[in-house]
């Protein structure tokens, strides 16, 4: 078989052994010397020119120094050291955060993106099938950025043309283990650019003390334990609806408790009503004297409570019709929250079916109306699937604990939240080293947040309630 020749040269071509390969060399076009010399001379403009905005501390330290050799000789080079030094070092005795933010993160950042990113990028990129190779010719994205603070890498990727940010959240465990990382969240920057997420440590490896009560009466954000940045979480409850699924022994309580302890000054000032429903008598019960007659176990009583929930809800949203649009928490109209532990229990493995669909009947109207009018649900459940919490989507804002299955991962924080990143099937089953970690996806903003919710212990409980059982009561 002849190969394929350019132009018409197979027509000159004889062989009378069809299997014989044919030998052919390709014409030669010699390339004018000047044009070789403009193009390697341009090349080598850009480059300056990349080098000088990509790294304009780096390359402002080295032009310095060969100035000051070249104009005084070494003992000029020698104090400048001595004296750039000794400043570094107050700098970093007087104010060690400003000094970590515009000179140590900037310094790993400049070595992390050459050892790490850059020297790896084309066998990473080819290998996970993120970069091609054609006609002798390597296709990559490009790295535009590498940032680095206290825990993690940040990379911008520019990506290649046609490309989408599923071929780049498919492939989030090449990357990682490609760069040497535990795990990579992917979050578009702007069109046409990613930004990667490395962890570098976990913050969140060590339980995390109760928060403090809060000294001002607040319905919120509530504070309840740390994001993976090390900034605090604080979890909105006041006009939202949250649910929160893990595994047992997960940590739903910390979350369940953390909201309470941070609502407790709103609770006594009168603008927070917290209800309880516990129907394992387990969690919720412990600081049973907190909620006062607005606590139910049994699932009659639990219905009875929904739907009294209920009826202060219409009655709002029939003195609200035409005036107002939106809840603010008053001593006459203080904001209710319904917590529910073990939603599930309630709304599926219910066996009185009468009591079951009273139940979720309530639960609906709540979350589909309620916090327009300053009465929200928070829901706990174990087993996030359709079947059993059919509701789950009348929730804007989520919280995924440690699941058993990665496909539940989705079923909670919705499609394509595992593959940004949201490992929540991966948060390790020791309560030391994961209770309380989760990811947290909110109604207006798609991409996953780890966070760990502050562990509240028994003693904090009764201190609780020693402090504040019936304290909004009577008003």
């Amino acid at each position: 078989m002849f190969k394929r020749l350019p132009g018409d040269e197979t027509r000159n071509l004889v062989s009378t052994t069809p299997d014989t390969a044919v030998v052919f060399r390709p014409a030669v076009v010699q390339t004018p010397a000047i044009i070789t010399i403009v193009i390697f001379a341009w090349r080598c403009l850009a480059g300056l020119v990349r080098l000088l905005v990509v790294h304009p501390v780096a390359v402002s330290c080295v032009a310095a120094v060969v100035l000051l050799w070249r104009l005084f000789g070494w003992p000029a080079v020698l104090v400048a050291f001595v004296v750039l030094t000794s400043s570094l070092a107050g700098w970093f005795t007087a104010d060690r955060a400003s000094f970590r933010r515009w000179i140590s993160w900037r310094m790993l950042a400049f070595w992390r993106r050459f050892w790490i990113y850059w020297r790896h990028w084309q066998p990473v990129m080819v290998v996970s099938g993120l970069g091609r190779h054609l006609k002798g010719r390597d296709y990559l994205p490009r790295l535009v950025r590498v940032e680095c603070d206290s825990w993690a890498d940040r990379v911008t990727v520019r990506m290649l043309s046609g490309q989408a940010v599923k071929d780049w959240s498919d492939r989030i465990e090449h990357l990682a283990h490609g760069f040497g990382s535990t795990s990579c969240r992917v979050a578009v920057e702007r069109a046409g650019r990613l930004t990667l997420t490395f962890p570098r440590r976990d913050p969140l490896a060590v339980p995390i003390p109760a928060v403090p009560i809060p000294e001002t009466a607040s319905v919120g954000p509530v504070e309840i334990g740390m994001c993976e940045d090390g900034s605090p979480y604080r979890l909105k409850v006041h006009g939202t609806h949250v649910l929160i699924a893990g595994a047992t022994g997960a940590g739903k309580g910390s979350y369940l408790w953390s909201t309470v302890r941070g609502l407790l000054p709103a609770m006594a000032a009168g603008l927070v009503e917290l209800w309880a429903l516990d129907p394992k008598r387990m969690e919720l019960s412990y600081g049973r004297a907190l909620f006062g007659p607005r606590y139910a176990a049994p699932p009659a009583e639990c219905a009875d409570l929904l739907e009294a929930a209920v009826k202060v809800m219409q009655e709002r949203a029939d003195r609200y019709a035409g005036l107002r649009r939106s809840h603010t928490p008053t001593v006459d109209d203080p904001f209710v929250l319904m917590l529910v532990d073990e939603v599930a229990f309630l709304t599926a493995y219910q066996s009185d079916k009468g009591l079951r669909q009273r139940i979720t009947s309530a639960l609906a109207t709540l979350t589909t109306q309620g916090r327009a009018v300053g009465v929200g649900v928070m829901a706990a459940l174990q087993d996030p699937r359709k079947e059993v919490m059919n509701i789950r989507n009348l929730f804007p804002d989520k919280i995924a604990l440690r699941l058993d299955e990665s496909e539940q991962v989705d079923m909670v924080l919705g499609d394509g939240a595992r593959d940004r990143g949201a490992m929540a099937d991966q948060i390790s089953p020791d309560p030391a080293r994961g209770a309380g970690i989760g990811y947290v996806r909110l109604e207006a903003d798609p991409d996953p947040v780890r966070v760990r919710a502050a562990f509240v212990s028994d003693s904090d409980i009764r201190a609780m309630v020693a402090e504040f059982a019936g304290a909004g009561e009577g008003r």
